[in-house]
C-alpha cells in the first residue's frame, strides 16, 4: 500500500500547490487592474537603423489626449514617464524609480491613498516639484511612525515634496514590488529630470472588463490615424492589456500543474505495478490453498474474485491513507513555508478512482493466473 500512499498524497499535494499559485497569480494580476490597458513605443526605424524600444520616441502627450478624447470604450487615460535613481532624506538613501504620471493614474491601477491628496491640474501645468510616495520607500528613509507628509525628498539631487503616501499593494504576479515608487507629475518628471517632450506609455482603463477588446481596438486606430500610419504598415507602437498577461501566467501555469500531477502519477503506477508484484507473490504462497479451494467445488470465477477484491481493498485503503496524509501535507505547506495551496476536489475524486482502477487493472493478471491453476497441481505444490 506504502506506493498508492505516496503516490495520492503526492498528486493531491502536487496539484494544490500549482492549482493555488495559479489562483494567486490571477489575484495578484487582478490587484492591478483588470481593465488596464496600456501602449509602449515599438521598435522604429531611423536612418536604415532600427531603434530599440527604449530608444523609440513615437508616443507624444497629444496622442494620449487623443486617446481619451476618441475612445469612448476607455474611461481613464493617463501619460507615464519613468526614471530609475537615488532617493535621499536627510542621512538615509534608498535606489528607487519615479513615475510621472496625472491623477487618474491611480485609478488606472488600483493604487489608493493612505493619507495625503494627489496632485492638482494646476502642479501638472506648472512642473511642481510635488509626489506620492509607496510604503516601501517610507520604511528606507523615515523612522517609524516619522510622517513623512510635507516633508522635502531628493531623487538624484532634485527636491520633491511629499503631499501623499500611497496605501500599500505588495508585489505583482512577476515579483515586482508595487510599493517601491514615486508618483510625480509627468510634466515634471519630463522637465526637472529626463528632459524630454515625448512619453515612454500611455496607460488606460476600460469602462468595463466586457469592452477590453474593444478599447484595444479604439486605443490602436486612434494611434494609427495620430501617428499617420497607413493601411499595410506596420505600428510603431504595442498595445497590451492586463488580460492577455493573465492569460499567459495562467497558461504558464496550468502547465506546471500539470506537469506536477504527471509526476506525481508516476508515484502512483509504481504503486500499481507494487499491487501486482506482491498479489502475484501471494498466489505463488498460497497455490496450496488455492489447490483445495478448487478441490471442494470453488470454481475459477470464485478464485479470481477473491484475489480481486483482495487487490482492491489493499489498493482502495491506501488511497484513502494517502488522500489524508496529501491533505495534511498541503496544510503544512501552506502554514510552514506559507505557500499558496487550493485543494482540488477533482483531485481528490480523480485520486480515489484512479485507486480503483488500480486495484482492478493489476490485480487482475495475479487473479487469472490462480484461477487457472491445476486443483490437482496445486495441492501437490510445495
Amino acid at each position: 500500500m506504502l506506493g498508492i500512499i505516496i503516490g495520492v498524497a503526492s498528486v493531491i499535494a502536487m496539484l494544490a500547490i500549482g492549482q493555488g499559485s495559479k489562483k494567486s497569480i490571477e489575484d495578484q494580476m487582478s490587484g492591478m487592474g483588470t481593465n488596464l490597458i496600456f501602449a509602449m513605443p515599438g521598435s522604429e526605424q531611423r536612418g536604415g537603423v532600427r531603434l530599440g524600444n527604449s530608444d523609440a520616441q513615437s508616443l507624444k502627450l497629444t496622442d494620449a489626449v487623443a486617446v481619451e478624447n476618441d475612445c469612448p470604450a476607455i474611461s481613464a487615460v493617463s501619460p507615464e514617464v519613468r526614471s530609475g535613481g537615488q532617493v535621499v532624506f536627510g542621512n538615509k538613501n534608498w535606489p528607487s524609480s519615479v513615475y510621472g504620471v496625472n491623477a487618474k493614474y491611480l485609478d488606472i491601477r488600483k493604487y489608493k491613498l493612505e493619507s495625503g491628496r494627489v496632485f492638482t491640474e494646476r502642479e501638472i501645468k506648472t512642473y511642481a516639484k510635488v509626489c506620492l510616495i509607496g510604503q516601501t520607500v517610507i520604511e528606507n528613509l523615515f523612522d517609524k511612525g516619522e510622517d513623512p507628509i510635507g516633508q522635502t525628498i531628493r531623487f538624484n539631487n532634485i527636491p520633491f515634496k511629499i503631499i501623499g503616501v500611497l496605501a500599500e499593494k505588495g508585489e505583482n504576479g512577476m515579483g515586482q514590488d508595487q510599493d517601491d515608487l514615486l508618483l510625480a507629475p509627468y510634466t515634471t518628471v519630463q522637465k526637472r529630470i529626463l528632459s524630454i517632450t515625448y512619453i515612454q506609455g500611455i496607460f488606460a482603463s476600460a469602462a468595463t472588463e466586457g469592452q477590453n477588446d474593444l478599447a484595444i481596438d479604439q486605443l490602436t486606430q486612434t494611434l494609427r490615424r495620430t501617428h499617420k500610419i497607413k493601411t499595410g504598415q506596420p505600428d510603431d507602437f504595442r498595445v497590451m492589456s492586463q488580460s492577455e498577461l493573465v492569460q499567459t501566467f495562467t497558461s504558464i501555469s496550468n502547465i506546471m500543474t500539470a506537469l506536477l500531477g504527471a509526476i506525481a502519477g508516476i508515484s502512483l503506477l509504481v504503486g500499481g505495478i507494487g499491487i501486482m508484484n506482491i498479489m502475484y507473490v501471494s498466489v505463488t504462497e498460497r497455490t496450496k490453498e488455492i489447490g483445495l479451494r478448487l478441490s471442494v467445488g470453488g470454481r475459477g470465477s470464485d478464485i479470481m474474485m477473491q484475489f480481486l477484491v483482495e487487490s482492491f481493498l489493499l489498493s482502495m485503503t491506501g488511497g484513502t491513507i494517502g488522500i489524508l496524509l496529501g491533505i495534511l501535507a498541503t496544510k503544512l505547506i501552506s502554514s510552514i513555508m506559507n505557500w499558496p495551496v487550493v485543494i482540488m476536489t477533482t483531485a481528490v475524486v480523480f485520486s480515489f478512482a484512479v485507486c480503483s482502477a488500480i486495484g482492478i487493472f493489476f490485480g487482475w493478471y495475479p487473479a487469472r493466473k490462480a484461477a487457472g491453476l491445476n486443483p490437482i497441481d496445486a495441492l501437490r505444490y510445495e
